[in-house]
């Protein structure tokens, strides 16, 4: 199998894994979002809890350049160690949270 295809399944696999949990509190419905055409992957979250509206990424990530940019990871523990468990190489994930991709993408 190809690598990226390899990749697209991982994420989503992981992606899966976190979408299974549910909200400790409040009517939060977690959303699983696989755009397998562009490789982009979330997972998101909308409810209610305590009279405010919840909303937003949990987890947003890209595939380009042959690489897993993970783009926001609101996991506590974060995923890039299931990632590399289910097969993707440490070298091929970027946590593109931490820099300034527009100087590291080409």
């Amino acid at each position: 199998m190809d690598p990226v295809n390899q990749y697209c399944d991982i994420v989503k696999k992981v992606i899966d894994y976190y979408a299974q949990f549910k909200p400790s509190h409040g009517d939060i419905r977690l959303d699983t979002v696989f755009d397998d055409r562009d490789r982009r992957y979330a997972l998101m979250q909308s409810g209610w809890d305590r009279g405010r509206r919840i909303r937003g990424n949990i987890i947003y990530v890209t595939i380009r350049d042959e690489k897993v940019w993970i783009e926001y990871d609101g996991i506590e523990a974060g995923i890039s160690d299931d990632l590399i468990a289910l097969g993707i190489p440490e070298d091929r994930i970027v946590f593109a949270f931490l820099q300034d991709i527009s100087r590291t993408a080409s």
